[in-house]
């Protein structure tokens, strides 16, 4: 070692270095060669020089600049992921979607916007679908999109709004390869189409609309723009006072609350789609998807909940392609399956679809046939969209139990069946009113629903009918009209609620579906008693029940009516056989019957403020007694087959694809795929 230090007397300052070497340096032995080991050892001499700040930033430094590249790396990976992705479902959609099956197509296209001119009128024509090259199967997550436009304008009608403008064909045909078109609206499925169920391969699926049915488009008439105006008043008052809400109130401009679940909403979903609403309906649909919740602690009834909510969102969902309301559906359908954990597998009659827990009327522990035999098409049809078994097995059951039951007369049931046993109660009693009705129609139905392959539905629905001839069948006076009168103990009674109005449809659609012709014959002479309990009315209006005179009297009708039954509440049932009547026979008189009821409606139970309302004495012109009540299946089913029966378009809701619930909501008839 040697020190190179020097210190001058009288000097102010002196620098100096200091130079220290080891013994290899001193000897000239092992200097600097350029060696890796060589430079570790410098860089870490070096390193050890910097204090311990200057460390602590450069460690900062670097660890920071980790984190950064870890960020930058995760994020171009998710976006070339994402390119990667997207390209493999654009060949995949190339390539294999005529393959894609799925256990639950979504039947109906989109619908045609109320002021799209597809035809003869710039804003409300309605007219027949065109038929795709192809139909997708499977739910697809569908877009609805602004309906295609048709050059060819007509102003028939000054009432209605101008047509929005034009939007050249050429630009729409570009993407007929993939989309499907309900009355001029269009909707385009989402690629991320589903693989399909394996759970439900047994049962059939709707089969493809085939392009060569496309006919010409059948224009919309007065009469159905009329039924729109009046959906348009009565949809005005319960937007304003009721949304929402189960039922409006329009003459408090208030609601009531039944289940607080929006019925009124969920009913009329699949009306405004028939009819062409489709601004209503976007909006109708954004609080579906937004506010309607099934996680609520309320207790529901299982008849009137799948009738009108599950019906009504699978309705919806067939007609739209729009699988928020399958999901929906799915969901309230899961939420109702507690009713049937019973002793017999005879479903209670409520439901608390929040705890999952069921339970029979307080006062009883039975429930009513026509509402356990009269959920079996909605649940069936949940069935096959989900392939989920368990929704078919526990009606299927019911209806089997039934089946073998003692306790007919003839075909006839009781009113009322006990959840323990399992056995009908209250025997002896027969009537097509309340409480039995909907048995009868759906024993029909099913047996169209599922390819007229289920022959005891059929052997009890032709039973029951020959029951009805033998049993209650008779004719009034003076007039000789044929009605349905009830049965106890073995005593008849003239008394015909207006729900056994069901029976004249149901009759045609047998008839129409190759049953007996004297089915049809009976379903005439019916459906002019239905008509004369209007008729014969000094409102023009029919009373909730009536009994019929069997023997002539001097300044009587056939029709009497008693204080406590003359309440009329916006009943369908007249104008659903009605529909059914025109559709089958072309007979105007039909429509021109429907006309006049419409009218009264519009004369008796019209609100100003919006909405129209129950009333509680048809009997009195000047004062009618308004309830102030708006039932939910005034949009659901009354105007719906109001516009049905209005229309000339047979494939407008055909009745050889589709099948009306009890609540007026249509589901696809199932044909071999």
């Amino acid at each position: 070692m040697y020190s190179g230090a020097a210190a001058a007397a009288g000097s102010p300052r002196r620098d100096f270095i200091s130079v220290t070497l080891g013994p290899e340096e001193a000897a000239g032995v092992g200097g600097y060669n350029n060696s890796k080991a060589w430079r570790r050892r410098s860089c870490w001499r070096k390193w050890k020089q910097l204090s311990r700040l200057q460390r602590s930033v450069i460690l900062f430094l670097f660890a920071f600049l980790a984190v950064c590249g870890v960020i930058s790396y995760t994020s171009m990976g998710e976006t070339w992921k994402s390119i990667t992705n997207k390209s493999l479902d654009d060949q995949r959609t190339e390539q294999e979607i005529p393959r894609l099956n799925l256990a639950n197509p979504a039947v109906l296209p989109a619908p045609q916007k109320a002021d799209a001119n597809h035809g003869d009128y710039p804003e409300l024509s309605l007219q027949k679908p065109p038929k795709p090259p192809h139909v997708r199967r499977g739910p697809s997550n569908l877009q609805i999109k602004a309906p295609r436009r048709d050059t060819r304008l007509k102003t028939r009608h000054d009432t209605m709004r101008a047509v929005e403008e034009l939007v050249e064909a050429d630009k729409v045909e570009k993407t007929e390869k993939s989309i499907i078109s309900w009355r001029g609206a269009v909707i385009e499925p989402d690629q991320s189409t589903e693989p399909p169920s394996s759970k439900m391969t047994e049962l059939e699926k709707p089969s493809p609309v085939e392009p060569e049915d496309q006919k010409e488009p059948v224009p919309i008439n007065e009469r159905q723009l009329a039924v729109i105006e009046a959906f348009r008043h009565a949809w005005k008052g319960y937007k304003d006072f009721a949304w929402g809400h189960d039922e409006l109130k329009p003459l408090s401009k208030s609601y009531s609350e039944w289940f607080g679940l929006g019925l009124t909403l969920i009913d009329a979903l699949d009306t405004m789609w028939i009819l062409g609403l489709k601004e209503e309906f976007e909006e109708a649909r954004k609080w579906v998807a937004n506010d309607l919740v099934f996680d609520k602690n309320v207790d529901v009834n299982l008849f009137e909940s799948t009738i009108r909510i599950l019906g009504g969102l699978l309705s919806t969902y067939h007609l739209s392609g729009d699988s928020l309301f399958l999901e929906k559906a799915k969901d309230i359908g899961n939420r109702l399956m507690p009713a049937f954990k019973t002793p017999s597998k005879i479903p209670y009659s409520d439901v608390n679809i929040g705890r999952g827990t069921a339970h029979p009327p307080r006062w009883t522990s039975d429930s009513t046939v026509a509402e356990v035999t009269s959920i079996q098409l909605e649940f069936r049809e949940l069935s096959r969209l989900t392939g989920d078994e368990k929704f078919r097995k526990a009606v299927d059951e019911v209806m089997k139990h039934v089946h073998i039951l003692s306790g007919k007369n003839d075909g006839l049931v009781p009113m009322f069946i006990n959840t323990n046993s399992g056995q009908f109660t209250h025997l002896g009693v027969y009537t097509l009113g309340a409480r039995a009705d909907s048995y009868y129609e759906y024993l029909l139905k099913q047996w169209i629903q599922g390819g007229k392959k289920e022959n005891e539905l059929l052997e009890d629905y032709m039973r029951a009918i020959e029951g009805v001839k033998k049993h209650l069948l008779q004719r009034s006076e003076p007039k000789k009209l044929t009605f349905v009168g009830e049965l106890a103990h073995g005593h008849f009674s003239a008394k015909m609620d207006h729900l056994v109005c069901f029976l004249p449809g149901t009759l045609a659609l047998g008839a129409h579906n190759g049953l007996a012709a004297d089915h049809m014959k009976l379903a005439e002479t019916l459906i002019e008693t239905c008509y004369q309990m209007y008729a014969q009315v000094e409102t023009g209006l029919s009373p909730e029940i009536v009994h019929f005179n069997l023997h002539a009297q001097k300044g009587h009708k056939d029709v009497e009516i008693k204080p406590a039954d003359r309440h009329n509440l916006l009943r369908p049932e007249t104008v659903e056989s009605l529909f059914y009547m025109y559709r089958f026979t072309g007979d105007k008189k039909y429509q021109d019957w429907g006309w006049e009821i419409l009218q009264n409606f519009n004369r008796y139970t019209r609100v100003p403020t919006g909405g129209y309302t129950s009333i509680n004495n048809v009997q009195n012109p000047s004062n009618p007694e308004p309830r102030d009540k708006m039932e939910s299946f005034f949009l659901g089913e009354t105007l719906k087959y109001m516009f049905l029966l209005f229309s000339d378009d047979i494939d407008l809701i055909n009745l050889d694809k589709y099948v009306f619930n009890t609540e007026a909501h249509p589901l696809p008839i199932w044909v071999p795929a």
